[in-house]
């Protein structure tokens, strides 16, 4: 799909649907910091977690985040094209991105989803980690909210002279080169572990 750097996609007939499938980037990234503060206060506060434990389980949260972020991006957004179907949701979660990379409004979920698999993972998490998901879905959600603004960053700005560059390089590799490789996006981690890096020009 070559990318087009003016204009957007049109997703939903359905002006309400269609409206809701665009967002600020600054509003996710302060409702899931917020709710990321707000877990770690609620659980040192009423005793769930203690200020160690909500460290290390903060940063365990967020190797967590980082491992959810590539899988989606690869399994999930990536998905094989093969029926009329699985191309429509394709392209609705992720195709629409690569088409109009440039589109602002449509590099977060619509808060509205986000906001519900938030609360599904709590649940979840809950269920496997029991008292420590205060700690735990606070990395979680605070790595979302860099995801975010990383991701925004790349696409709107231009490269900083500094180490962060690679990641402008990285994401422009996925975009303009290979859309199969370099799947994470605030984290090259899982694209070294799991083999997907960029091949380096010989």
């Amino acid at each position: 799909m070559k990318p087009n750097h003016k204009g957007r996609a049109q997703i939903f007939e359905n002006p309400v649907l269609e409206r809701l499938t665009r967002t600020h980037i600054a509003l996710p990234i302060f409702i899931f910091i917020a709710i990321s503060v707000g877990l770690i206060y609620y659980g040192i506060t009423y005793g769930f977690i203690d200020v160690l434990e909500a460290v290390g389980l903060f940063f365990l949260g967020w190797v967590i985040f980082s491992l959810m972020e590539y899988a989606a991006h690869r399994f999930i957004f990536h998905m094989d094209t093969d029926t009329a179907v699985k191309a429509r949701i394709q392209y609705t979660f992720h195709g629409n991105h690569h088409e109009y990379p440039k589109d602002k409004e449509r590099l977060a979920m619509p808060p509205i989803v986000s906001v519900l698999i938030a609360s599904l993972l709590f649940f979840v998490f809950k269920l496997i980690f029991g008292q420590f998901v205060f700690g735990i879905l606070a990395g979680v959600l605070f790595g979302y909210a860099l995801y975010l603004w990383v991701h925004y960053a790349v696409h709107a700005y231009a490269p900083p002279k500094n180490f962060l560059k690679t990641l402008w390089i990285h994401h422009s590799i996925h975009h303009y080169k290979d859309p199969d490789v370099a799947y994470g996006v605030s984290s090259p981690l899982w694209d070294y572990l799991l083999g997907t890096m960029p091949k380096r020009a010989k």
